[in-house]
C-alpha cells in the first residue's frame, strides 16, 4: 500500500507490524528486491501474512526517508536504498536494512528467512522490540535540534577551505577514491575559498575536478548530461542514471566557474546539458521531469555503451579519428563495451577535427536513438525543480541566453500557479495532480530560483515571490531555537519533524534559506532577513567543528551573507551602456553579489543603501555597496571591473 492514513490505520486495526520499504524510480537495486521478491507470489505472500507492507516513494517524501534512514544508521547499519525498515503499527521503527536478496547470497540472508524472523521477535520477544523502539524514539528526537553555537568569522570558512582542499584528488579530480560523486557544494565553496585568499592548490582542485567530469564517462559526450556518479576514481564507469539535481548543480557551479576562467570545455558542457534537459526532460513543455533510468532491458547502462564494430558501422571513415579521442578499442574499456570519453585525449581538437567530431557524435546520437530506452520518472518535484531553474537563469544571465531565461520562467511559473494548492506549495506534481506536502527544500530552492530570475530580468514579480515563499518558510517551518524544520507544522504523517543542515544529493534547505535571506537583506535593506540568517547559522553553528564537511552550503551562504555585495545599475533596460555595465559584472565569478537594473524613474526601498543614487552625466550607472556603504559611482566598464577585483 501507498504511505498514507488508510495504510497506517490497518496496521493498527490488525496489529501488525508494517514492513517499510522507501525506494526510487532510477535506483537499480530498487527493481532488482522488486522483481526478485514482491513479485514473487509466494514471497508475497509471508509479506501479506506477517505485514502490514508500505511502500514509499523518497523523492516524494524525503521527509519520511530521511528519518528512517536516520534509525537504520542508529542501529549501526549504513543508510542506502532500497530502504527496509520494520516498524511498529505506530509507524516506530525498530529493526532494519537496504537490500535483501530473494534467497541467501552476498553474506545476507534471505529475505523471507528476515521476514519470519522479525515477525517472530516481534510476537514472542515483544519486550526486546519496544527496547529498541524507545532507543530509537530517543536519538530520533535528537534530529529535531542541531548545535547551536557561536557564528563562525572568516577564519573558520578559510580553515574549512583548507581542509577540504587536502581531501582533493589532484590527480584524477573529486574527493577521496572511489565511488566519486561530484560534491557541487565542495567544490563551490574551494572556489569560493580561491576567489578570497587565490591560493592556487583551491583554484586547481575545483578545476581538475570539473574537467575530470567534464572529459570522463559519468558525461554523456553524445546527448549531454552527467550521470549520478562514478563508481571508479578516474570517472570513468558511472551509475548510469540521470538525476535532475546532479545536472543542476553541475550547471550552475560550471557556470559559476566559466565566468572566471572563460573555458570553452565549460561553456561547452552547459550547452549541452541543457539542450540535454530540453530534449528528453520537459514535461508538459515547461517543467522537469526528475531523472532518467540506469537501466534498459533490464540491464544497467546497455543505452549507453557501445562496441567498436557498431560505432565502425555508423560512422565508416570518420570512425578512425573519432575512436582516437573517445577512447575506442577493440576489447572496449568497461565489461567488453566502451564507455565514451575524452580522459586520455583532453587537447582541444583543432577547427576541422572539432567538426568532423561533432558530425561524429551527431550520427552516433541518431542510432543510439532506435535503441529502448531508460525508463523516465515524470515527477516534477518542486525543490528539484527550484535548482535547475536557478541554474538556468544563471546561465542564460552569464552566456547571454535569453531562451534560456525562457526556459527557467515556464518552468517557474508551472511549479508556482500548477503545483500551488490553496495558497500552499506542494512538493511533487504527476499525471495532473499536485500531492504531497512541501518541505523546507522546496521553499528554499524556489525561493532561490525567483531570485535568480529577478537578478537576469528585473521583474519585481520574482522577487515577491521570493518574499512570500519566505514567509511561509516561516510561518510553518520555523524552530524557536532558529532555523528550520523540514516539515511543517501541519504534517501530520512524520513521527518526528527533522531539522538539519547536513548536505545530502542535494544542498540542504536551511543552508539553501541562509543564502536566500542574506539575499533579500541585500536586495531590500530589510534587517529581518539578515538576522533570520544569522539565528540560522547560529543554530547549527555548533556542528562546525564535528563535521564542517556537510555544512559546506551553509557556510557559502554565511559567506554571502558576511561578504555580499549589491551592484545597483541605474539605467534603461536594454539600453547599450547598461548592457555594457552588465556584461563587465558578468565577466566576474562573484558568488556573494546580488544585482538589479533600476529603470531611472523607479525608486530602490528606503532601506537599500543606493536608494536614491541618481545615474551620472545622463548615463547607465553603476553602485557596488557593501552593507549599507556604496562605493563612488562608475559608468565606464573598465572601471567598474577594476572595483570589482579589488
Amino acid at each position: 500500500m501507498a504511505w498514507g492514513e488508510a495504510a497506517l490505520a490497518r496496521a493498527v486495526a490488525e496489529d501488525k507490524p508494517i514492513l517499510l520499504s522507501v525506494g526510487y524510480a532510477a535506483c537499480h537495486w530498487c527493481h532488482v528486491m522488486a522483481h526478485e521478491s514482491f513479485e514473487d507470489p509466494d514471497v508475497a505472500a509471508v509479506m501479506n501474512a506477517l505485514f502490514v507492507n508500505i511502500k514509499v516513494d523518497r523523492e516524494e517524501r524525503p521527509d519520511l526517508d530521511t528519518i528512517y534512514q536516520a534509525a537504520l544508521q542508529m542501529l549501526g547499519e549504513n543508510g542506502g536504498w532500497p530502504l527496509t525498515m520494520f516498524l511498529t503499527p505506530k509507524a516506530e521503527p525498530f529493526w532494519g536494512g537496504t537490500y535483501f536478496p530473494k534467497t541467501a547470497r552476498f553474506g545476507r540472508p534471505g529475505f523471507v528467512d528476515v521476514l519470519k524472523g522479525v515477525a517472530e521477535t516481534y510476537k514472542r520477544d515483544h519486550d526486546k522490540v519496544l527496547k529498541n523502539v524507545d532507543a530509537l524514539r530517543d536519538g530520533l528526537a535528537r534530529l529535531g535540534g542541531g548545535e547551536p553555537g557561536a557564528l563562525p568569522g572568516p577564519a573558520m570558512l578559510d580553515r574549512v577551505a583548507d581542509r577540504l582542499g587536502q581531501q582533493i584528488d589532484h590527480d584524477h579530480g573529486g574527493l577521496g577514491g572511489a565511488p566519486k560523486f561530484p560534491h557541487c557544494s565542495v567544490l563551490e565553496m574551494l572556489w569560493r575559498a580561491w576567489l578570497r585568499t587565490r591560493q592556487q592548490a583551491l583554484r586547481h582542485g575545483v578545476l581538475v575536478s570539473l574537467t575530470a567530469m567534464c572529459e570522463g564517462g559519468i558525461y554523456d559526450h553524445l546527448g549531454g548530461g552527467f550521470a549520478r556518479y562514478s563508481t571508479d576514481e578516474h570517472w570513468l564507469v558511472p551509475h548510469f542514471e540521470k538525476m535532475l539535481y546532479d545536472n543542476a548543480e553541475l550547471v550552475d557551479l560550471l557556470t559559476m566557474v566559466w565566468r572566471e576562467t572563460r573555458d570553452p570545455l565549460y561553456a561547452q558542457r552547459v550547452s549541452e546539458t541543457i539542450d540535454w534537459l530540453e530534449r528528453e526532460m520537459l514535461v508538459e513543455g515547461a517543467a522537469f521531469a526528475g531523472s532518467l533510468d540506469a537501466d534498459s532491458e533490464g540491464v544497467e547502462g546497455k543505452f549507453y555503451v557501445w562496441t567498436e564494430s557498431a560505432i565502425d558501422s555508423v560512422l565508416g571513415a570518420r570512425s578512425a579519428l573519432f575512436k582516437r579521442f573517445y577512447d575506442v578499442s577493440p576489447h572496449g574499456n568497461w565489461e567488453d563495451h566502451v564507455i565514451l570519453n575524452r580522459r586520455a585525449q583532453p587537447a582541444a581538437p583543432t577547427p576541422q577535427e572539432a567538426e568532423i567530431l561533432a558530425s561524429c557524435r551527431a550520427a552516433l546520437l541518431a542510432a543510439r536513438s532506435g535503441r529502448v530506452r531508460p525508463g523516465r520518472d515524470d515527477k516534477v518535484l518542486a525543490d528539484w525543480n527550484g535548482l535547475m531553474i536557478a541554474a538556468l537563469a544563471h546561465a542564460g544571465q552569464a552566456f547571454e541566453r535569453p531562451e534560456w531565461l525562457s526556459l527557467a520562467a515556464r518552468a517557474f511559473a508551472f511549479v508556482e500557479e500548477r503545483m500551488t494548492v490553496d495558497g500552499r506549495l506542494r512538493h511533487s506534481w504527476c499525471a495532473g495532480s499536485a500531492r504531497h506536502p512541501a518541505t523546507l527544500d522546496d521553499h528554499a530552492a524556489l525561493a532561490r530560483a525567483a531570485l535568480a530570475l529577478f537578478s537576469a530580468t528585473g521583474d519585481q514579480r520574482y522577487l515577491a515571490s521570493a518574499k512570500r515563499l519566505v514567509r511561509l518558510a516561516d510561518r510553518h517551518y520555523a524552530a524557536d531555537s532558529g532555523g528550520y524544520y523540514a516539515a511543517a507544522d501541519d504534517t501530520a504523517d512524520v513521527i518526528v519533524r527533522t531539522k538539519t543542515a547536513q548536505d545530502n544529493a542535494t544542498p540542504s534547505g536551511n543552508g539553501m534559506m541562509v543564502a536566500v535571506l542574506a539575499k533579500l537583506w541585500l536586495l531590500t535593506g530589510e534587517d529581518q532577513y539578515r538576522l533570520a540568517a544569522e539565528r540560522t547559522v547560529a543554530a547549527f553553528a555548533g556542528d562546525l567543528a564535528r563535521n564542517a564537511f556537510g555544512l559546506c552550503n551553509l557556510l557559502n551562504g554565511f559567506e554571502t551573507l558576511m561578504q555580499g555585495q549589491q551592484i545597483v545599475v541605474i539605467g534603461s533596460p536594454g539600453a547599450a551602456d547598461t548592457h555594457a555595465l552588465l556584461r563587465a559584472i558578468g565577466s566576474r565569478s562573484l558568488p556573494n553579489a546580488v544585482h538589479v537594473v533600476v529603470p531611472p524613474d523607479a525608486p530602490l526601498p528606503p532601506g537599500h543603501p543606493a536608494a536614491g543614487k541618481p545615474m551620472v552625466n545622463g548615463r547607465a550607472t553603476a553602485y557596488v555597496c557593501a552593507g549599507m556603504t556604496c562605493a563612488a559611482p562608475e559608468t565606464d566598464p573598465h572601471a567598474l571591473l577594476a572595483r570589482l577585483a579589488g
